[in-house]
């Protein structure tokens, strides 16, 4: 996987404690779990950005997001816990095709996505601190005003390096009911 492929740009769109339906106005039930190899395969190329099943995600966690009553996948975020910085690296978080734009069906997966991402963080005993590297400026002032990451400068041309400390990973954690299935 090249560094260009390990960047992160999911919009974080609302922060609610579950998915928005938008269709309905409705706050619908969400639930996380990991990810197995068989279902990442089953991904269809088009409503995907990432290929989620690569053997360079391998040695990552993968998380998906779904909704009660609705096994589709919603979104997915790619974890790994690094002991030597005491923190989870985001590797990789992608809404599906049908959360982006003007037309998406449910708002909340990018924040909700970042909180699995914090919980995951507590507990491997990291206490909610994460880091990643996102697209570029915009999309790190997007993250800075939406999820109180901090930037730590540019890593590779417009890509940034962020992290979400342990008080900002609380309060995303504050907003968003986990429940795992």
């Amino acid at each position: 996987m090249s560094f260009e492929e390990r960047v992160v740009d999911v919009e974080i769109d609302i922060l609610s404690p579950c998915l928005l339906d938008v269709n309905t106005g409705e706050i619908v039930d969400t639930f996380y779990s990991k990810a197995d190899i068989s279902e990442l395969k089953r991904l269809k190329k088009k409503d995907w950005n990432f290929n989620w099943a690569s053997e360079n995600l391998r040695a990552a966690e993968i998380y998906k997001i779904t909704v009660e009553g609705n096994y589709e996948i919603q979104g997915l975020i790619a974890l790994q816990g690094v002991s030597e910085d005491k923190a989870v690296y985001v590797v990789i978080a992608e809404s599906a095709i049908h959360n982006r734009g003007e037309s998406r069906h449910y708002r909340g997966v990018g924040g909700h996505l970042f909180a699995v991402a914090a919980q995951r963080s507590i507990e491997l005993g990291y206490g909610g601190f994460m880091y990643m590297e996102v697209k570029n400026k915009e999309l790190a002032e997007h993250y800075e005003a939406t999820l109180g990451a901090v930037s730590l400068g540019s890593v590779t041309g417009l890509t940034r390096r962020m992290y979400i400390d342990e008080d900002a990973a609380q309060i995303l954690l504050n907003e968003y009911t986990l429940q795992e299935v």
